[in-house]
C-alpha cells in the first residue's frame, strides 16, 4: 500500500481545488499501474466540505494511522510541497516508522 503525500492547505480555494485534482489524477495513474494507493487529499477533500478543517492539526491522527498501514510514502512534488507542514510531518513520521520515502514529479500533460 502506498501513501501518496501531497500539499493541500492554502488560503486560495482555487489552489486547494487544483491540488485535489492533481492528487486524484496521480492516484488514478498509480492505480491503473496496479498499485494500491491511499491519498489523504483525494480521500478527504469532499469529506472536509462538511465543515471539517483542512489543516494538518485536525487530520494528523487520521493521516498517521493510515500511514502506519502503508509500505511506502510517495511525495507528489506539486508546487508548495516543500512548504507544506502536512507533507513535512508525513515524511518525518514515515522515517520514524521505517517506511521508505520516494519523490514523484506530477505528470500534468500525460494521459491518465
Amino acid at each position: 500500500m502506498i501513501y501518496l503525500a501531497s500539499p493541500y492547505s492554502h488560503p486560495d480555494h482555487g489552489v486547494r481545488e487544483d491540488r485535489f485534482w492533481q492528487a486524484c489524477r496521480e492516484a488514478a495513474r498509480m492505480i491503473k499501474r496496479g498499485e494500491l494507493v491511499y491519498s489523504p487529499v483525494a480521500h478527504s477533500h469532499w469529506i472536509s466540505t462538511f465543515g471539517l478543517p483542512g489543516g494538518w492539526d485536525f487530520w494528523r491522527a487520521h493521516s498517521l494511522a493510515m500511514l502506519r498501514r502503508c509500505d511506502e510514502l510517495v511525495v507528489l512534488e506539486l508546487d508548495g510541497w516543500q512548504d507544506s507542514e502536512g507533507v513535512r510531518r508525513e515524511i518525518e513520521a514515515a522515517h520514524a516508522m521505517g517506511i521508505p520515502v520516494r519523490k514523484m514529479e506530477p505528470k500534468e500533460d500525460a494521459p491518465v
